[in-house]
């Protein structure tokens, strides 16, 4: 069954999506319950991404939401071909580096299908 992910580690649904309720979406605070939640469920219909993760357990800066977008592209298996997401980090230059790589990683998708 398709499901939505949110990406936050703060942030509501509906701070970000005033028209959506949260129940539209499986919330994931980490990259890590990130990571786990696709393993398990398969690739979502739709993510939201945050970038800025917070700390992690140790206090040290946590795996951001560009680590989540690489970990799909590189790592994950998934045909990313038909993802739709969103970034709605407050960061710009991480949410630009995010939407790049799934952008640039998608065009050689379709370009190489035949």
């Amino acid at each position: 069954m398709a499901y939505q992910l949110f990406l936050d580690d703060l942030r509501t649904v509906g701070m970000v999506y005033k028209d959506r309720p949260a129940s539209d979406f499986v919330i994931v605070r980490s990259f890590e319950a990130f990571k786990s939640t696709i393993l398990e469920r398969g690739l979502p219909a739709f993510i939201s991404f945050d970038n800025d993760l917070g700390l992690d357990v140790s206090g040290r800066l946590a795996p951001d939401g560009y680590a989540a977008a690489k970990w799909l592209v590189y790592e994950s298996g998934f045909d990313l071909s038909d993802l739709k997401y969103y970034v709605h980090s407050a960061n710009p230059v991480a949410a630009e580096q995010i939407r790049s790589l799934l952008q640039n990683y998608q065009a050689h998708l379709r370009e190489n299908k035949g």
